[in-house]
């Protein structure tokens, strides 16, 4: 059901053309030209280079994906796989791998490794039906 949401096509905006070209180009982060960022998410500035992002990703409304934390000192890889949509007001955090075809719902916070083809919710985001998503060590 949701695999029709992320392999459809969004139209993009001038605003999400403006951004997807400093990112790319400016900033230097990995996004597949296939993926739609909404022109309100926040993707990591900070740590550019540790952005990732694959085809066909939807990232949706307010998300926010960040590579680093600055009071931990961490700077780490955060990588969205092929496929993958990210609801509204979900929070990814640095070093984290959302694998291939995965949905994170609305307002997840997303602090481990998910794997493919997951979907996942809540705070924090647990696989849907209660079992935690494991973490990469």
């Amino acid at each position: 059901m949701m695999g029709n949401i992320v392999t459809m096509t969004r139209r993009k905006t001038l605003k999400q053309r403006v951004q997807r070209f400093i990112h790319k180009h400016m900033w230097k982060m990995d996004i597949h030209p296939s993926a739609w960022i909404a022109a309100t998410a926040l993707i990591d500035r900070t740590w550019p280079k540790g952005v990732h992002i694959e085809e066909n990703v939807v990232i949706d409304e307010e998300v926010v994906m960040l590579a680093h934390d600055m009071t931990r000192g961490i700077y780490m890889d955060t990588r969205l796989g092929a496929g993958t949509y990210v609801g509204p007001r979900a929070i990814i955090l640095p070093g984290v791998t959302v694998g291939k075809n995965c949905v994170i719902r609305p307002g997840a916070f997303v602090n481990r490794d998910v794997p493919d083809g997951t979907t996942v919710t809540g705070n924090p985001a647990m696989v849907e039906g209660g079992i935690t998503a494991s973490a990469h060590d």
